[in-house]
């Protein structure tokens, strides 16, 4: 195998830096960046130490969400003189959750062949590490105002797979209620600084989020498990609640029905929680 070909098809190339550690960054990345006419960054600053490093002296120009428009005819006339660009992120794979969308939309437009160059992920490595469900969504960072993340889980919380998010330490300990209301009786894995020196991974569930303590520095990406079978156990339930369920699926929230069914009644929340979650993915 030569790890040292450095025959690149003009184009631009989407190349995956390390999320922490440097020697996650491949051979082929080295390559495409010392091949490159332009490498597009988010911060120069930082994809400078990364270029230092390896002795590459390429122009190197900021092209992040408030730029990124005003850098197409530049880029473009680049690309349609044969010439080789490469977009990186500040950490990880480029384009997921960060600039470059536009870029890509805009090559694809002038038929200008777009490259990935593979490599670190936060989402992948996480998912790698859970345990839980190969089959995930990933929605990002989440919003910031707390009526759209209350909108945003409750779409999620119908989901039976596992479910990645990129949030902040003190995010997350705001939030730790709101995730217990959606996600109740699912699994979690918290990932902070993940393949850097401070590394680490806690796993809990869902119901004992609060009792947990991890640290406000740093980077996090959390991923809750799928649904668990043994919680989809529907026997409990007798078939005059399943009727009113089927009534109020299409009127009430989630949350609404489960009050209505379990006020002053010997029945598990949970039960009725997952039975309507049952119903909306079958609809």
């Amino acid at each position: 195998m030569n790890l040292n070909n450095n025959k690149f098809k003009p184009g631009l190339y989407c190349v995956a830096t390390p999320i922490g550690n440097m020697g996650d960054l491949s051979f082929r990345s080295v390559n495409i960046l010392r091949e490159s006419n332009l490498i597009l960054c988010e911060d120069t600053r930082v994809t400078r130490k990364i270029l230092q490093k390896f002795d590459i002296k390429n122009e190197l120009i900021s092209n992040h969400k408030f730029n990124e428009k005003k850098n197409l005819d530049k880029i473009l006339k680049t690309l349609k003189n044969n010439k080789i660009v490469s977009l990186v992120a500040d950490a990880g794979t480029p384009t997921i959750s960060d600039p470059g969308k536009i870029l890509i939309n805009e090559c694809v437009k002038n038929n200008i062949q777009i490259f990935p160059i593979p490599g670190a992920s936060a989402v992948s490595a996480a998912i790698s590490i859970s345990g839980f469900s190969e089959s995930f969504y990933f929605c990002g960072f989440l919003p910031e105002k707390k009526n759209q993340i209350k909108k945003l889980f409750n779409d999620l919380s119908y989901l039976n797979c596992s479910i990645v998010m990129f949030i902040s330490p003190n995010k997350l300990s705001k939030r730790v209620e709101d995730i217990k209301e959606y996600f109740s009786d699912r699994e979690m894995i918290i990932c902070r600084e993940i393949t850097k020196y401070h590394e680490e991974y806690i796993r809990t569930s869902v119901n004992k989020l609060s009792e947990v303590n991890f640290s406000r520095k740093g980077e996090i990406t959390v991923v809750i498990s799928e649904i668990k079978k043994e919680n989809l156990s529907f026997n409990q339930l007798e078939e005059s609640d399943k009727k009113k369920i089927n009534k109020f699926i299409k009127k009430m929230s989630i949350k609404d029905i489960v009050n209505k069914i379990t006020t002053n009644r010997n029945i598990s929340k949970k039960i009725v929680y997952n039975y309507c979650l049952k119903l909306k993915n079958e609809n």
